[in-house]
């Protein structure tokens, strides 16, 4: 009787390894299936956050809420980042940083590319968590930079596994040709001392055999939201923010001397057009604004040449011309003195100055 009771413990402790045994294989070859399919981005468990600093110590972190990407069986990685759901939780900063800083209205879209080996992940179900570092490719304001990021992978299930950054990733301004959208950003909010360079953390999830969702969820304080191209209208601030930040970008351009609109123009005024048809409650003067190079007289018939040039662009595109005037002041409001071509160039601009319908 003692032997066999002390036999019937080790039976049941070679069944337990047989089964724990059995439940890992299972598991393993379940992650196994799952990375010979394609992963997809799960937007609304991902996160993507930058931090900037400016006055030399006031620190800002703002999220990027609009994410998708892939990870394909052979490991080409791909992840593309909105800049058009840049969020701060200030309507006028939103804007400031997708139109002064990133263009969104030129560059909407950034995107993350990498290539991992598979084989990097074998031990994946077994560990659960790797650590490893990545070179990424980042194309962002229209160039393309060779990086790399200390990442930690965690297998959160069988087909769930989270890419996060181990540590701040530094992102350089002038690197990405954004030295002058620092400008424009601290002339816009009146600061000064903008560190160019940004720190950026991420935490993407992906899930195996998942597909990308086909709406944004307004409502996930992580996930995507709703951005202006798919909204109907604009609140009265959202309308006094917009055309605030559109006169501040400096991207309507003509030929020297001309009033003739150069293509390069027509990405913001895309974007003006959207505003002025979602803010129907307004009527909006266009002002054209020169230097001082030239006589008054000149300036002031090019200036107003200029602004009837935008009002005809926007009429073309169907805003109604009882919406829209057009006034030249020369060069009379200057926002910069007129003593360097920098300066030049920033009083020489079109601005959308927003008023009552009834009026």
């Amino acid at each position: 009787m003692f032997v066999n009771r002390a036999r019937r413990p080790l039976r049941f402790q070679q069944r337990g390894i047989v089964i724990l045994a059995a439940v890992w294989l299972l598991g393993a070859s379940a992650f196994e299936a799952a990375a010979a399919s394609v992963w997809t981005l799960d937007s609304a468990s991902s996160s993507l956050k930058y931090q900037s600093v400016k006055k030399i110590t006031v620190v800002e972190t703002n999220k990027i809420r609009n994410l998708s990407g892939t990870i394909q069986p052979d490991g080409a990685a791909s992840v593309s980042i909105d800049l058009n759901s840049v969020e701060t939780g200030v309507d006028i900063r939103n804007v400031r940083m997708r139109f002064l800083f990133f263009e969104s209205f030129k560059y909407p879209t950034a995107t993350v590319s990498a290539r991992v080996d598979p084989a990097a992940f074998a031990d994946l179900p077994t560990k659960r968590r790797l650590e490893m570092k990545l070179p990424f490719t980042l194309d962002l304001h229209g160039v393309v930079k060779q990086l790399q990021a200390d990442v930690v992978v965690t297998m959160i299930s069988d087909t769930m596994v989270s890419v996060a950054s181990d540590g701040p990733v530094e992102i350089k301004a002038e690197d990405f040709g954004l030295g002058p959208a620092i400008e424009k950003l601290e002339r816009a909010g009146d600061v000064t001392n903008i560190v160019p360079i940004g720190s950026v953390s991420f935490d993407f999830v992906f899930i195996s055999g998942a597909k990308a969702p086909t709406a944004p969820a307004a409502a996930a304080s992580n996930g995507p939201i709703v951005t202006d191209a798919a909204k109907q209208s604009y609140t009265a601030e959202e309308c006094h923010n917009r055309f605030d930040v559109i006169s501040r970008t400096g991207a309507i351009y003509f030929k020297s001397g001309s009033a003739d609109l150069d293509p390069a123009s027509r990405p913001l005024l895309t974007v003006a057009l959207d505003a002025i048809v979602k803010c129907p409650a307004l009527k909006i003067e266009i002002a054209g604004h020169t230097d001082s190079d030239g006589s008054g007289e000149e300036n002031m018939k090019l200036s107003q040449r200029r602004a009837e040039a935008v009002v005809a662009y926007l009429r073309s595109d169907g805003v109604a011309a009882v919406r829209l005037s057009a006034k030249g002041y020369g060069a009379n409001r200057p926002v910069a003195p007129n003593d360097t071509n920098k300066n030049k160039a920033l009083n020489r601009r079109i601005e959308f100055v927003e008023a009552p319908s009834g009026e």
